[in-house]
């Protein structure tokens, strides 16, 4: 009689195993995915804030020199038609800027606006065809 090699045996909780730990090394790459990409909002988030931050401490720096009598830059326009109010805007990013407007009586002031806004042209999206209600 010859002697048969036994042949591992690969039953059903094996691949059991199998699977699971390929499931596992799956979701662990999927949550390291999710943490860099948080990761990289957060930076970006954090580094708005500070921008935005930095143009609102200028914005209160130009305050402060116009109620000192002084006109700091040649960006803070003087309104004509009234001459006490007084505008400017300090750039935030490349597409929002805070807008000031301020009128100053004397010792005292008044803030018509502080705002954030677009400094961008808006462009309508005219790519997507919507029905209008009407057969052609």
């Amino acid at each position: 009689m010859s002697k048969r090699e036994a042949l591992p045996a690969v039953g059903g909780s094996s691949l059991l195993v199998i699977f699971a730990v390929l499931c596992l090394t799956i979701f662990a790459l999927l949550g390291l995915s999710t943490v860099q990409a948080d990761s990289r909002m957060a930076e970006a988030s954090c580094n708005a804030v500070q921008r935005y931050y930095e143009a609102d401490t200028e914005a209160e720096r130009i305050l402060a020199s116009l109620r000192q009598g002084k006109i700091p830059m040649e960006s803070v326009d003087k309104n004509k038609k009234d001459g006490n109010i007084y505008s400017y805007q300090c750039q935030v990013s490349d597409v929002q800027a805070i807008e000031v407007e301020v009128q100053i009586t004397g010792d005292s002031y008044r803030i018509l606006r502080w705002q954030l806004v677009s400094t961008t042209e808006w462009e309508a999206d005219d790519s997507l065809d919507v029905w209008t209600g009407t057969l052609e």
